[in-house]
């Protein structure tokens, strides 16, 4: 319903209005019995109408709002109840009095061994929302499942799960002994002592101070 904002002196007034401006202002009474009271009091309150008592005990425990609920007066200090805030794992912040503030503090949690299945909190940005997620999800695994070495492959070593370590084992190549070395073509592998390198060399480049330097060398590492 619209009515004046604003009147003059000498205006008239609606009474539907006018009992809208009345339901609609705070009343203040000394206690409930003067609220109730048949002359001076509320005798026919309207639902959501609001009065405040100066003694809303009737014992001097001090002054309070109500409203009408359809059928009775009933306190409310149209305040909130929350008497402290406090941070708990994770967080920072809290308080007991005015404008409270929590914010996100990693240093504040334990620490742990993450795996795959442990959800972290992330913000996604399509929605911009906080959501949890799946460490697996966010980090490639890999799809390798296991890693073997071949009894002629010159390798030994391997695994099916964890950390898989594989070695150079001479022992695990075919026996070479029948084949005519090609001095010119065929590949050692050679470890450089002076920085640790590994390098693929010829034999013609070993046997180059002598054909019994290489022989001895055959024979030594046979």
């Amino acid at each position: 319903m619209a009515y004046k904002p604003n009147y003059a002196t000498g205006d008239l007034i609606d009474v539907t209005i006018w009992q809208e401006l009345v339901n609609r202002a705070i009343y203040i009474f000394a206690d409930s019995t003067a609220r109730d009271n048949a002359s001076t009091g509320i005798t026919s309150p309207t639902e959501g109408q609001f009065c405040y008592l100066l003694d809303i005990t009737g014992s001097g425990g001090g002054g309070g709002l109500q409203f009408y609920d359809g059928s009775a007066w009933t306190n409310t200090s149209l305040t909130g109840d929350i008497t402290s805030v406090v941070a708990g794992n994770g967080l920072s912040g809290g308080g007991t009095t005015g404008d409270v503030t929590l914010a996100l503090d990693a240093n504040e949690l334990s620490s742990v061994t993450a795996v795959s299945t442990d959800f972290v909190v992330i913000k996604d940005v399509t929605d911009n929302s906080t959501k949890k997620a799946l460490i697996s999800d966010i980090i490639s695994q890999g799809d390798i499942t296991e890693v073997n070495t071949s009894a002629t492959s010159g390798l030994n070593g391997g695994a099916t799960s964890g950390a898989v370590n594989i070695v150079v084992d001479p022992s695990q190549l075919s026996d070479g002994s029948g084949i005519t070395v090609d001095l010119a073509n065929d590949l050692l592998i050679l470890e450089d002592a002076t920085d640790g390198t590994v390098y693929k060399v010829k034999p013609n480049q070993i046997s180059s101070g002598g054909g019994s330097q290489f022989n001895e060398f055959l024979l030594i590492g046979a």
